[in-house]
């Protein structure tokens, strides 16, 4: 029996050569049944093993690349006191005692977010225009959150 969906990694492209598959060989469309029965098992089959495997080990790779630029934004601040530095989705966000710190923020390249009382950073192909309309709760809720402690910072300001 032919394998249909060999070599394919991504949920996307499985997507794709699905509808490509199901367009050439759909009993509507001129194709025989028995093929389209096969190429369904073997999708069904195929999103189960991308779900196990194949985005896990994506998702692996995606998170150990972090953005130099990134790393250079956390480490700007990394030794300040009285900071709380959270990673919320694809920004970082500073809440704290920021006022003695405002300057080597804005050097950094934080920006201050006046209705939520806290700085933020975000590469610039991650902005979004949203008017302040969310809390932070709400952004925190959203894309999740993880908060930098004090000794992380530390070992991450010394390790580059």
């Amino acid at each position: 029996m032919k394998n249909f969906f060999e070599g394919i990694r991504t949920m996307q492209a499985l997507r794709v050569e699905y509808k490509r598959l199901v367009k050439a060989n759909h009993p509507d469309l001129g194709g025989d049944e028995a093929t389209m029965k096969a190429i369904n098992n073997q999708y069904e089959k195929a999103v189960e093993f991308i779900r196990v495997h194949g985005e896990q080990a994506e998702q692996a790779k995606a998170a150990k690349e972090v953005p130099a630029e990134f790393m250079a934004a956390v480490q700007a601040v990394a030794t300040c006191k009285g900071l709380v530095i959270e990673l919320v989705g694809n920004w970082i966000w500073i809440t704290g005692h920021t006022y003695e710190h405002r300057e080597v923020l804005k050097a950094a390249g934080y920006h201050y977010a006046s209705k939520k009382k806290a700085w933020y950073w975000h590469a610039p192909e991650d902005s979004v225009v949203s008017h302040g309309r969310k809390s932070l709760n709400q952004i925190r809720m959203k894309y999740g959150c993880e908060r930098i402690e004090l000794d992380a910072r530390v070992e991450l300001a010394a390790a580059f």
